[in-house]
């Protein structure tokens, strides 16, 4: 199942690419605003859309090769939006509707989904303010890989 969703989203990646779908994403979403801090805001938003309602290893496979060039363009380090990424993809598992990861903690807890969800409000906006600070600070994500250079 792995092997055919890493082939898959490959061809997906190669299919996007000779349509040139992350030139026009890059593109749109420059074009939105010149300012780069909303840039970054509109990719952060995207993917925490995009996690409430996929799982996360297609979108991995899926969203990279689309936002990574934006990324790249409104000056975010590669290692930078990996981790970006991870994070708000990592707050789409533990958030309704879909919320995988959510849903099994409510069945090991045998409460209702309804009761864990009211439950957790503080805890995303905890997760929130961590995305933001990972998202504008980068010195965060950046200072473990910078120990190891070269």
């Amino acid at each position: 199942m792995v092997m055919f969703l890493i082939a898959a989203s490959s061809a997906f990646g190669w299919l996007l690419a000779l349509l040139q779908v992350p030139a026009m994403v890059s593109d749109f979403l420059i074009g939105i605003s010149p300012n780069d801090a909303i840039t970054v805001l509109f990719i952060v938003i995207i993917l925490l859309l995009l996690g409430m309602v996929m799982d996360m290893a297609p979108l991995i496979l899926i969203t990279t090769p689309i936002l990574l060039p934006v990324a790249t363009t409104v000056g975010i380090d590669p290692i930078h939006f990996g981790v970006l990424l991870i994070i708000c993809l990592a707050v789409g598992l533990v958030t309704p509707p879909v919320g995988s990861v959510l849903f099994v903690g409510s069945a090991i807890g045998k409460i209702p989904i309804e009761k864990a969800s009211k439950g957790m409000i503080p805890f995303y906006a905890a997760m929130i303010v961590v995305v933001l600070l990972v998202a504008y600070v980068p010195e965060i994500s950046l200072y473990l890989p910078s120990i190891f250079e070269p």
